[in-house]
């Protein structure tokens, strides 16, 4: 298997999975109103493919032991957690998915993820120590507190556009439709699943006969993909927006509409991969589980940036909540800066 020999490699490939997990989403907004439902098939087709050539590549290269030879010696039980967290993270993200499709990412990710931040750097810290607890910690406060102004951010910007809401349907005896509790609601019970999954893949990979960093990727991936059809038969029957979606209907997609629910797994799962990598380099140059995991989480800001520069998300938003988007980018800054240099204090 291919690691990372240096610290400055192992940081770098972190910083991949932060951009990764922020821009996969993209797809699911590019796919225009194609359900997300249906848009789930293809991306867990996406996440195994990738995993699955990653494994096969890279996995099989350099000095380490290889991809397969991992899976010939594995312990049974570190399989079940590394299949387990594959699971368990499928489970959460769909509930990220449904969320943006109610709210859009700048909602969907700062309250999720965010939320998993907090559980995942805690877990991952006590399953595996490393670098600076104070300076750790400290950068994921930092972070938890511009996760806080961006959703008191959209909260504003909410109200703003309920109130022009509710004057459109002023003529009409009903009130106009919100859905903004739901997905508040849809993105919380994300973050604590989003959030349990990494310390599943830390256990999954313990001890000599544990997963290693492709094997535990593929693994990991094969609990996506294998769990996803179970998950859909309730998100496409009872569906949190619309009508029930029959299984018909994903053959009447487009051929790009596929293909970027495809690019969406590939994007994640190489952003995915490359974390698991940085986790597992030699111990003098490793990053470590909740360092990694922690900047991965950067994803947030990552995903804000896309909303406000290229969505335009925050179009016509108050002037209060474009000052607290602008307070919560410069908190991520000094965050992610206190998280990276956390083992040069160690």
């Amino acid at each position: 298997m291919i690691l990372p020999s240096t610290y400055t490699a192992a940081l770098l490939l972190t910083f991949l999975t932060m951009l990764c997990w922020g821009s996969w989403a993209n797809t699911t907004k590019m796919t225009g109103r194609w359900r997300f439902e249906l848009f789930y098939f293809d991306y867990a087709f996406g996440v195994l493919l990738t995993a699955t050539i990653l494994a096969l590549t890279f996995g099989e290269m350099g000095s380490e032991l290889t991809f397969r030879d991992n899976l010939l010696i594995v312990r049974k039980q570190a399989l079940f957690f590394g299949f387990l967290a594959g699971v368990v993270f499928n489970l959460a993200n769909m509930l990220l998915v449904a969320a943006i499709s109610l709210a859009g990412m700048a909602v969907a990710f700062p309250v999720g993820i965010g939320l998993a931040l907090v559980i995942g750097v805690v877990w991952s810290y006590i399953l595996n120590p490393q670098g600076n607890p104070a300076f750790l910690f400290s950068g994921a406060l930092l972070l938890v507190a511009g996760i806080i102004l961006v959703s008191r951010a959209y909260k504003s910007l909410t109200a703003a556009r309920d109130a022009a809401r509710a004057k459109e349907w002023k003529h009409k005896r009903q009130p106009p439709p919100r859905t903004g509790a739901k997905a508040l609601g849809i993105s919380l019970a994300c973050g604590a699943l989003m959030g349990s999954f990494y310390p599943l893949v830390e256990i999954s990979k313990q001890g000599d006969l544990g997963l290693r960093a492709y094997s535990v990727g593929f693994i990991f991936a094969v609990g996506v993909f294998v769990s996803t059809p179970f998950f859909n038969i309730v998100f496409m029957n009872v569906p949190v927006q619309g009508q029930p979606v029959k299984f018909v209907e994903y053959f009447r997609g487009t051929a790009k509409q596929h293909l970027l629910g495809v690019l969406g797994g590939v994007i994640w799962t190489v952003g995915a991969v490359a974390n698991f990598a940085a986790a597992s380099a030699p111990p003098e140059v490793q990053v470590g589980p909740a360092i990694s995991y922690a900047i991965g989480q950067g994803a947030v800001l990552v995903s804000t940036l896309w909303g406000l520069l290229y969505w335009r998300e925050f179009k016509g938003a108050p002037t209060l909540a474009k000052v607290l988007v602008a307070l919560m980018i410069a908190l991520f800054v000094a965050g992610l800066g206190l998280i990276a240099i956390a083992p040069l204090y160690a």
